[in-house]
């Protein structure tokens, strides 16, 4: 039977990234100042998840899904890949302003890939930090066409300056951006597509622009989708004393959050869950690591799992993210 599964994290460095996925949330990060993005649970070609412990050490997430289908997807089993990727960004400047493909348009792509949906949590936001997300209200191709040939994409972006907690859904052909000094958590589909249409006139680390997708990033935007806001996050009712919000529910994925100091169950509902801590310690019952789950940790609770998670001392807070 399929147990709790921590992997090993899988690092991307790009200019946007800073050092606070080691300073802050503890990753095992190397030399440099641009670490951006922590790759928690992964299948998605060779960026692989790797597990840590116990008796399927050194197996990729794509080997588990093949060969433990069942016991890891129930209800969902069986799937071509594992469908989602969680992952911790380090925004120390800005991201370039993107888009992403949905479902459909993906498969057009050569090679054909998922779209990418996805919702970001807040973990932390310096002062004046900024996101950018959805076009303002009035704004159409033709306008953002012009804008863009212009330089002055920006112009025609919805922002705003989030705090810590928020959590902003982006649905596949919404145009997006995050800003510098932030640090977030993602759910997304798992793909890898993104078109890019403005970069904030930089270069990269070779001292040329960057390159962009202005044709492919005009044809997937969703004109009717406007300014995005963060989500209202529901109160959801459950047997335990935890508080639990869902802040997402699409049909890619549900996003919820749980604030609670005393022992917590999750699973049970034949279908696998993606935990990460926000704050607090909890030791996670069926773990064969033998150490609590910190804060930026991660753990895959396979859908054959009923796992108890209990706060080591005070309060802890986790995301959990799942198949609808």
């Amino acid at each position: 039977m399929l147990y709790p599964l921590r992997f090993q994290p899988v690092f991307r460095q790009y200019i946007w990234g800073g050092r606070r996925l080691g300073e802050v949330l503890n990753k095992p990060i190397g030399e440099g100042d641009d670490f951006a993005e922590s790759w928690e649970v992964v299948d998605h070609g060779e960026d692989q998840s790797v597990v840590a412990y116990g008796p399927l050490a050194g197996k990729s997430l794509h080997e588990v899904a093949t060969e433990h289908a069942e016991e890891l997807f129930g209800r969902h089993a069986p799937q071509k890949q594992f469908p989602l990727l969680f992952k911790l960004l380090d925004c120390n400047r800005n991201l370039s302003v993107q888009v992403h493909p949905n479902d459909e348009q993906g498969a057009r792509l050569d090679p054909p890939d998922l779209g990418k949906t996805e919702a970001w949590v807040i973990l932390d936001a310096r002062p004046g930090s900024t996101v950018y997300a959805g076009l303002k209200s009035g704004i159409d191709a033709a306008t953002l066409k012009r804008e863009t040939d212009a330089g002055l994409v920006e112009h025609c972006l919805h922002s705003f300056q989030p705090v810590a907690g928020d959590c902003i859904f982006i649905p596949a052909g919404t145009v997006h951006a995050l800003g510098e000094g932030l640090l977030v958590a993602e759910i997304q589909q798992a793909s890898d597509t993104t078109f890019r249409l403005f970069d904030w006139n930089r270069v990269g680390a070779d001292g040329q622009p960057r390159a962009l997708h202005v044709d492919q990033s005009l044809a997937v935007i969703d004109y009717e989708r406007g300014p995005v806001s963060p989500q209202e996050p529901q109160a959801v009712r459950t047997a335990d004393s935890a508080q639990t919000e869902r802040l997402v529910e699409c049909d890619k994925f549900v996003l919820q959050r749980k604030t609670f100091s005393e022992a917590v169950t999750i699973g049970g509902d034949d279908r696998f869950h993606i935990v990460c801590l926000l704050s607090g310690e909890v030791g996670v019952s069926d773990d064969p690591s033998g150490e609590p789950l910190s804060m930026g940790q991660t753990v895959l609770l396979p859908a054959v799992a009923k796992s108890t998670l209990k706060p080591v001392a005070g309060e802890a807070v986790l995301l959990d993210a799942f198949l609808p």
